[in-house]
């Protein structure tokens, strides 16, 4: 689950993480009186304005803009929020903007210039520990770094079972090429968030820009959190924190019909029991000169009204030319499975305008395939994974 950059922030600072000051406003108005709130805290007149969307690159889309004066902070608010807002993170029509973040501004002038470093804490699944990469050339596209300039890109494994140790952090702040303060605070930084990470369970932590400001101190200005939505049960209060306006609706409506459903921009919907199977007929649909449209796990009840709801979340997707059902009859048995696609296809009516090809292999396939075959409906079975594949080429072409 994604949050918005307040929510992470909200996270890190109940963790100890040194975070940019801010306040989350619905309006104009109501950005004003934050900014005049940050400004009794912080003795700033100065304030950014943050758009709030589940994306990345905000300021390139004109989502971020500092505003110098109370007058600049309704004006700024007033021109995102409600904007569609395009970033190389979202579609070509963007995300609407429902809120800001008034921010205080930390690139206050003092002894020294201010530094942005990158710093994100993820899982190495290949060596089975967590991570801290992190990287000098703070407040640029990660992936641009990599790509030019790899050697400035660091890596640090933690050892699950140990946790983030001493020397590690200390060892991040010299990489950063940091002393004094600045370097004692960044030790700190680093294993608070690190904590921050295990304790929410996330997936992911992403601070870019971790700023060191003109009096070294060390904070988080921006805050990208994934959290893992296996473990939301032990986190109550985070769960709260979904905004479904940010998610795709037909995903947010499989999710809530129990159903594992991700969007694609294929042409051939997949209807699949069990998320191995799945990924191997995503395969298979390539192979045979498709493109998956969606990721789709009905689990192991695939009755009638399971299979009715798969069909409906799959027929949204204009761009469907037809269906593939990969169904092994393991923990349900096949000819349940293909009684329940030919209810569901007659109680959907006209709905269903593609062709369907229905593979079913496992207990009582024989009687499944005899079902589907006298149906008399728009569905052609297959036993073989290569003759479904055949199937759906012929369709597509």
């Amino acid at each position: 689950m994604n949050l918005h950059e307040y929510q992470g922030k909200e996270i890190l600072s109940s963790f100890g993480v040194g975070i940019q000051r801010g306040i989350v406003a619905t309006t104009p108005e109501e950005a004003v009186e934050a900014a005049k709130k940050l400004t009794e805290e912080t003795g700033t007149g100065w304030h950014v304005i943050k758009a709030q969307v589940h994306a990345g690159g905000r300021g390139k889309g004109g989502g971020v803009k500092l505003a110098k004066n109370l007058k600049e902070v309704s004006e700024i608010a007033d021109q995102i929020i409600g904007m569609n807002l395009v970033t190389p993170q979202t579609s070509a029509e963007g995300k609407k903007v429902h809120q800001v973040l008034v921010a205080e501004d930390v690139y206050y002038p003092g002894d020294s210039e201010p530094e942005e470093y990158y710093m994100s804490v993820l899982l190495d699944r290949a060596n089975g520990t967590n991570m801290i990469m992190y990287s000098p050339e703070g407040g640029m596209d990660i992936e641009a770094v990599a790509e030019k300039t790899p050697d400035r890109i660091f890596t640090e494994s933690i050892d699950p079972a140990t946790g983030i140790l001493p020397f590690q952090a200390r060892k991040i702040a010299f990489n950063l090429g940091l002393s004094g303060k600045a370097f004692k605070e960044m030790s700190k930084f680093v294993t608070a968030l690190y904590t921050a990470y295990l304790k929410s369970d996330s997936s992911l932590f992403e601070i870019n820009p971790v700023l060191k400001t003109s009096d070294d101190n060390i904070l988080a200005v921006d805050a990208k959190v994934t959290l893992d939505d296996s473990a939301l049960f032990r986190h109550k209060d985070y769960a709260a924190l979904r905004d479904v306006r940010e998610e795709d609706p037909t995903e947010v409506e499989a999710k809530e019909a129990g159903l594992s459903y991700v969007n694609l921009d294929g042409n051939v919907g997949c209807m699949v029991n069990g998320a191995g199977l799945a990924m191997a007929t995503m395969d298979l649909i390539k192979q045979a000169g498709g493109e998956p449209a969606n990721f789709l796990d009905v689990g192991g009840t695939a009755d009638a009204k399971r299979v009715e709801e798969a069909f409906r979340l799959i027929l949204q997707d204009e761009k469907v030319e037809a269906i593939l059902i990969n169904i092994f009859g393991g923990i349900v048995r096949c000819d349940r499975v293909a009684a329940g696609v030919v209810e569901a296809y007659k109680n959907m009516g006209d709905m269903i305008k593609v062709p369907i090809i229905v593979r079913l292999q496992g207990t009582n396939a024989d009687i499944a395939k005899e079902l589907i075959d006298n149906s008399g409906l728009n569905v052609e079975s297959a036993v073989l994974f290569q003759e479904a594949a055949d199937k759906v080429h012929e369709v597509l072409n």
